[in-house]
């Protein structure tokens, strides 16, 4: 028979050890724990989609920290305005240049709007417009941003294509989580990863080529960390 003391132990774990995440895949939870100890920073959220649902930066934000949030749709912007709107929220489509590019788009608020043509696969069901691009260095300067904390950049594939005119050097952000997605997978599912192919892939070898470490990966994210920032 199990005692009063050890029932009351487990209530209060189940009290007090809760672990409410806003992420698809968790990844929240690990950057919170990254930044354990720092109850304010500044984040930089490339491919923001929604203020709450599948988000990787709202965690911090009900914890105090703030930060920049950019998507290419006007619709998660707006929502982004009502949800955040002590934020800075931009709707533009970031790239590796500043001009005119073509948009496979789904709906307004769809998670698999974007400018590359691999992610559509044997979809049928989207329109294609020309949308205006801007580099994240344009934008970052428009906005006088210097100090970044964390960087969540998911945008459907077209992440390396950001990252080629990113002054990463400069702003050299702590903490960075990126969307890697295999599209050579037959069937998109996290059980069909293999780490050969994160080890293979243009991100990885972009971030440990500028000083990051590999540390975790969560679901679709994987989180690497500034060695300055590492202990």
């Amino acid at each position: 028979m199990f005692k009063l003391i050890d029932k009351l132990s487990i209530l209060k774990k189940k009290i007090y050890s809760p672990k409410k995440s806003y992420s698809f895949g968790g990844c929240d939870l690990l950057i919170d724990y990254i930044f354990k100890f720092k109850k304010r920073g500044f984040y930089l959220d490339v491919g923001c989609q929604h203020p709450v649902s599948n988000n990787n930066t709202y965690l911090l934000y009900k914890k105090g920290w703030n930060g920049i949030n950019i998507d290419l749709d006007p619709k998660n912007i707006r929502l982004f305005n009502l949800e955040r709107p002590n934020e800075i929220n931009i709707c533009k489509c970031v790239s590796s240049n500043n001009s005119k590019k073509d948009l496979f788009f789904f709906h307004p608020g769809s998670p698999i709007n974007s400018l590359e043509k691999k992610t559509i696969k044997n979809k049928s069901n989207f329109s294609l417009k020309k949308i205006k691009t801007f580099t994240l260095n344009s934008i970052l300067e428009e906005h006088k941003i210097r100090n970044i904390d964390y960087f969540n950049l998911d945008v459907e594939g077209h992440e390396i294509d950001i990252l080629k005119n990113f002054d990463i050097k400069y702003y050299k952000p702590k903490v960075i989580s990126v969307e890697f997605i295999d599209y050579q997978m037959e069937k998109l599912e996290f059980k069909n990863n293999d780490i050969n192919r994160v080890l293979e892939s243009d991100l990885y070898k972009y971030f440990i080529s500028n000083d990051y470490h590999f540390v975790n990966w969560s679901h679709a994210d994987l989180i690497f960390v500034h060695k300055d920032f590492k202990d």
